[in-house]
């Protein structure tokens, strides 16, 4: 009988919570690889906007899963899960420890309870997207959606990649995504994996948020959004969502104030930690709840006593 493999560390939480550092000293203390979690890091160039960890940060830690893709490409959720997987597979080859960290709420739930198999068809995928994916193609998609998958439409009318995906998924198969994804939802997570949810008094994550942003416009955030919309940020299929940076926008065409902007990113950061906070609490039950603030040492303490693992 072989050894069961020893579980891997899963840090999540709403932004700004502190995840990244934590990751880093679990890798430090662990001879750990951070694996990044994050639908936004994956793009070369939104580096600011999204936090991503420092060259110093990188250079001392293997990260994985970061800068990926050119603002151009479209993120893709089955991609970045294979990739992840193969990553995990190579890192314990190595006899180290993978650590995936990170806010993606899909992203990290694809990782610890897997996918269903849903089916594909890329040249069915093309034809679809040149069809449907534009503004006014979506509003034919919805009317479609709404009379043959009345339960994708109802979640989703107001997400075009995962209607999209859902209408390819219908088209193979004559069912809805949604009730194909049944079964995704019941089963349990990975027997390899404890997750960890950092969770703060609301008060003081907005104090944090706060802070994180009016850094980050400090420190270069507002000359990055000038020069990728250059690029072709804003009409990127998925990168010119990355949070901040459609509010940057505007300002940069004169809509509002600088002191305007700051609040309007806090405000909308705000709003989407919330949205994560909704997610983990409803999608990982079986997270390892960590109450912060806490001394650095009685988080690593609480997570190697979680794993089995020696000082």
């Amino acid at each position: 009988m072989t050894d069961p493999v020893p579980p891997f560390p899963v840090i999540m939480g709403p932004t700004a919570s502190g995840k990244s550092a934590l990751a880093m000293e679990l890798a430090r203390r662990y001879r750990g690889e951070i694996l990044s979690f994050d639908s936004m890091q994956v793009y070369r160039g939104l580096d600011i906007g999204t936090a991503k960890p420092t060259a110093a940060e990188q250079k001392e830690i293997p990260h994985h899963l970061i800068d990926i893709l050119d603002i151009g490409e479209r993120a893709d959720l089955f991609t970045f899960r294979e990739r992840a997987e193969r990553l995990i597979a190579e890192i314990r080859s190595r006899d180290r420890l993978p650590i995936p960290a990170g806010g993606t709420g899909l992203y990290l739930r694809a990782l610890l309870y897997g996918l269903d198999n849903m089916p594909a068809d890329e040249t069915l995928r093309n034809r679809i997207n040149q069809q449907f994916d534009n503004d006014a193609g979506f509003e034919i998609l919805k009317t479609i959606a709404r009379e043959k998958i009345p339960d994708d439409f109802a979640k989703w009318h107001s997400h075009r990649r995962r209607l999209l995906r859902a209408y390819e998924v219908f088209l193979l198969t004559g069912k809805s995504f949604t009730s194909l994804q049944q079964s995704w939802r019941s089963a349990g997570p990975r027997p390899d994996a404890v997750s960890f949810v950092l969770l703060w008094e609301r008060d003081e994550l907005k104090r944090r948020i706060r802070e994180r942003c009016r850094s980050m416009l400090n420190s270069g955030w507002i000359e990055e959004t000038e020069r990728l919309a250059g690029q072709g940020l804003f009409s990127a299929p998925t990168a010119w969502q990355a949070l901040g940076y459609p509010l940057i926008g505007e300002y940069l065409r004169g809509n509002f104030s600088r002191g305007e902007l700051e609040e309007r990113i806090v405000t909308a950061t705000w709003q989407f930690a919330r949205r994560q906070l909704t997610w983990f609490r409803g999608q990982h039950k079986e997270a390892v709840i960590l109450p912060m603030p806490q001394p650095m040492e009685l988080l690593l303490e609480r997570i190697a006593a979680a794993l089995g693992k020696k000082r």
